[in-house]
């Protein structure tokens, strides 16, 4: 089921519910793309009619932002728990390791998928890591030879949003992969270097908080979410 928060569909369901969902798109042989949804690319949207469009295609739009729940409350929905783009990752490659469905990673700097991998090895031992490619070939057609080669069924691009939703989307006829996730700076995250915020962050969807203790730099972006709240509430009450 999905939601729609200011023009952009979300989806409602929990991992768990997702997860089947997923891999069922493997066994019907259905190409998807799994996008993240947080305020900041539903307020970027609204001025940029390539990224809705964009967002709006893609088969699964995950709830990633505790702001999305908020708009959700405020709206009466559906959306009730995060579904973050890293933790994602991890819940695809867990059920990828069970069902030996082999994944690729794409992008980072050189070395960082290799170590990226290597800790999913570690986290999931019978995961089948097809291969892994760094963001900096500069020949795309090289890229592609070498994941359609190595057959993945799962594909994981770390290139930063929308420019690997956008190499995705650009690619995936001639890509032999069935599902297709960009994940940012998860690479980085797997490969130790950037740290997440702790567990009891995490829980109470809180990580923005502890990103701007460490990074006060980004209260531009956070004073966005009101803003973006501000939004839903009178979207809300003008559809009344």
């Amino acid at each position: 089921m999905k939601e729609t928060v200011l023009g952009i569909q979300v989806n409602t369901e929990s991992y768990d519910e997702l997860l089947p969902k997923v891999f069922d798109q493997i066994e019907k042989q259905q190409k998807s793309l799994i996008v993240a949804i947080n305020p900041e690319k539903i307020i970027k949207a609204k001025e940029d009619q390539a990224l809705k469009t964009l967002l709006n295609n893609a088969e699964f739009q995950i709830p990633d932002g505790i702001g999305v729940i908020l708009a959700s409350k405020i709206q009466k929905g559906q959306i009730t728990s995060r579904v973050t783009g890293v933790d994602m990752m991890l819940r695809l490659c867990e059920e990828a390791a069970q069902r030996k469905k082999p994944i690729f990673l794409y992008g980072g700097k050189p070395g960082i998928a290799d170590l990226a991998a290597k800790k999913l090895q570690e986290l999931y031992p019978s995961i089948q890591i097809a291969g892994t490619q760094d963001g900096y070939e500069k020949d795309n057609q090289k890229v592609v030879a070498k994941i359609n080669e190595a057959k993945p069924d799962l594909l994981f691009v770390a290139m930063g949003s929308p420019k690997q939703e956008n190499w995705i989307n650009a690619n995936r006829d001639q890509l032999h992969p069935t599902i297709y996730q960009g994940v940012g700076g998860s690479f980085d995250v797997l490969a130790g270097n950037v740290k997440r915020a702790p567990q009891a962050f995490q829980k109470v969807g809180m990580e923005w908080f502890y990103r701007l203790m460490k990074e006060p730099h980004r209260i531009k972006r956070q004073i966005a979410l009101p803003l973006f709240l501000l939004e839903v509430a009178r979207g809300t009450k003008n559809n009344k």
